[in-house]
């Protein structure tokens, strides 16, 4: 039986001015992610169940949003996966617009800061934790649809009928591993085909002398998809159902429950996810599988830390003392 492959052709700009001003999928998933975790967190608030008040939430996620997960982002990926440019070039470090995050170092910063603004503020970091972890999910979720619309992160070869075919796969060394033209791969490179729809324009324009381009393309998992599902919607429906259904949790047990989900969906997921170009494995493990496993011990740590010394969100009302009996 013969399946046709969707062959992804999605756009990265929401609307394009100019060769260089454009607005980008990415940049506005990034915006909208920080509204749903401040809609997310300001609900939590109302409800007493935030260590932030209700009027602080909006300064609270500006900040972080800057300090904590964009710069925190950038540095992960440049130390993570690009460290030798970031060695011998720390200016691209500044390059936001030639793209490049990473989850680990956008978590990781936001961690940090919530840990400063914790201590600034004298209130408890674990509980600023319990809070915003139920919305930042959605940002990942966000930033991961950005992901597949720009035909990036895919994944591995497959042949499910889920699968689909990138033409940024040719942007990708595994292109020549599995079978494909060197030359070619130079040629998209030299004529600074980045997307979709350029690579797609391209070999149409050349039909006379170059393949067609399903012919040369492998069908995918588009495994950003699974990622949003899984890191973004998933652990958000979840984190915030235990919020709600148990109040009185004490705190840093859901900030813990975050950092183990998370690790163990990155994990599963990364089987399925083609490794990006240049990266090694270490200890027989993705970059990413391996980074995830550091977050089980930060999450065992959270979850501890809230069962022996964490209290109940400090916006609940006290209990009523149970009447006496005549």
């Amino acid at each position: 039986m013969i399946f046709a492959y969707y062959m992804h052709d999605l756009s990265p700009y929401v609307i394009k001015f100019t060769d260089k001003i454009a607005i980008h999928w990415y940049g506005l998933a990034y915006v909208l992610g920080f509204y749903l975790t401040y809609r997310v967190m300001y609900f939590l608030a109302k409800r007493g169940l935030s260590e932030i008040k209700p009027e602080a939430v909006a300064d609270f996620i500006t900040m972080v949003s800057l300090f904590g997960l964009v710069l925190g982002g950038r540095l992960g990926y440049m130390l993570l996966y690009n460290f030798d440019d970031f060695i011998h070039a720390p200016w691209t470090f500044f390059l936001l617009n030639q793209g490049g995050m990473a989850a680990h170092g956008g978590i990781a910063g936001t961690t940090l800061f919530c840990g400063w603004y914790a201590w600034k503020h004298k209130i408890s970091w674990a509980g600023i934790g319990d809070s915003i972890v139920c919305g930042a999910p959605l940002g990942i979720f966000l930033g991961r649809i950005a992901n597949f619309i720009n035909g990036e992160l895919f994944g591995r070869v497959t042949t499910s009928p889920l699968a689909m075919k990138f033409p940024t796969e040719l942007l990708h060394e595994d292109f020549v591993k599995q079978g494909g033209s060197e030359a070619l791969r130079e040629e998209v490179w030299q004529n600074g085909l980045q997307h979709s729809p350029e690579i797609i324009a391209y070999f149409k324009k050349h039909s006379d002398r170059l393949p067609p381009l399903e012919d040369i393309l492998h069908p995918r998992h588009p495994s950003q998809l699974y990622e949003a599902l899984g890191e973004g919607l998933l652990l958000s429906a979840v984190l915030i159902f235990l919020r709600l259904r148990f109040p009185r949790l004490r705190q840093g047990i859901i900030t813990g429950l975050f950092f183990i989900l998370y690790a163990i969906v990155r994990i599963s997921l990364e089987f399925v996810r083609q490794p990006d170009s240049g990266s090694s494995t270490i200890m027989g493990l993705t970059k990413g599988q391996f980074f995830s496993t550091f977050m089980f011990i930060v999450g065992g740590v959270f979850i501890a830390y809230g069962m022996i010394w964490g209290k109940s969100p400090p916006g609940l009302p006290v209990a009523a003392p149970a009447p006496e009996k005549a």
